[in-house]
């Protein structure tokens, strides 16, 4: 940060993104069928309507109309993109620049946004993301998220994440970046998927995961406590847990110890699986499940992990 006041806007955008997604959070946590453990319920919901239940796409009200903009936190150096996919669906998505001339100005952070909301809730943490790395940013809206068409499933959900990858790689400018992958809650899931998938193809540095759960049904338990019998009819598996051991790229581990809705031994699981020579540990003993990035040393782990991963000292490893 370049002074004191700076420091203190950053920290109120911070602010004001925690209390968007702890409203979010509500959602998650789903009080109403965690208390009436009606089995027949509980089983038509999870197998009918789990879609709805996993992504809450419409949380908070107006998410998939209301979408701040980059210039509401006073970032100019943007664009407002729209980005089609090979299965017909239009992805919002804002690449915002960094620095010009800096260390990381040929580095771009891919972001994948947690559950709910969309990715305009999350524009404070971008700016903390540019302010402290000196990185480019690319957030990409899935498919059923705020001004993003069509509607959110696992399968969809990794289309929108290559079809992000595959830009980012094609885009003259950024064809030659070196690519971090950040993932939060959901989007750590998302995150793992892809990077499995695509390590060897060239170009991503490292791995980012923040409050990131074993898989969908490994999470069930915890979210909707009656349904723990009943984990086998979710469709949506994310199986973070069987994929994260085939990632060999560096990756940082951010774990809210006060994690509310994943609970943070899901982290560390995660973890102790990976078999990266390069992983990194980071816990936050006085984080929850969105106020994470409020913690102190937060972006400065994020920080020094971006730096060492595109070092050309790192890079000839």
């Amino acid at each position: 940060m370049s002074s004191g006041s700076s420091q203190s806007n950053n920290n109120t955008f911070l602010e004001q993104t925690y209390s968007v997604l702890n409203s979010v959070a509500t959602s998650l946590r789903l009080p109403a069928l965690a208390s009436t453990g009606i089995v027949a319920v509980l089983t038509s919901l999870l197998y009918f309507k789990q879609k709805a239940l996993i992504y809450p796409s419409h949380m908070p009200p107006n998410s998939r109309t209301d979408v701040p903009r980059p210039t509401h936190f006073g970032i100019k150096d943007f664009e407002d993109l729209v980005i089609p996919t090979q299965d017909g669906e239009k992805l919002s998505a804002f690449y915002i620049r960094g620095p010009k001339g800096g260390p990381n100005s040929d580095t771009t952070v891919l972001m994948f946004h947690g559950n709910a909301g969309n990715i305009g809730h999350r524009l404070p943490i971008a700016r903390m993301l540019i302010s402290m790395t000196g990185c480019n940013v690319f957030m990409l809206e899935y498919r059923g998220y705020g001004l993003s068409t069509g509607e959110p499933d696992e399968s969809g959900l990794m289309v929108d994440a290559q079809t992000a990858l595959d830009y980012l790689r094609q885009r003259a400018e950024t064809s030659r970046h070196r690519l971090v992958v950040y993932g939060q809650s959901l989007g750590g899931a998302v995150s793992i998927k892809l990077v499995a998938k695509n390590q060897h193809k060239g170009g991503i540095a490292g791995l980012i995961l923040e409050n990131t759960f074993l898989s969908m049904r490994k999470l069930i338990p915890s979210v909707i406590p009656p349904a723990k019998y009943l984990t086998l009819l979710c469709h949506q598996v994310w199986p973070s847990d069987s994929v994260i051991a085939s990632i060999k790229l560096p990756i940082l581990f951010m774990s809210g110890l006060q994690d509310e809705i994943v609970p943070p031994k899901h982290m560390r699981q995660l973890y102790e699986l990976c078999t990266s020579e390069q992983k990194r540990w980071k816990p936050f003993p006085g984080g929850d499940h969105n106020s994470s990035v409020l913690e102190e040393g937060y972006f400065e782990a994020i920080a020094d992990f971006v730096a060492d991963v595109t070092s050309e000292a790192f890079e000839k490893l």
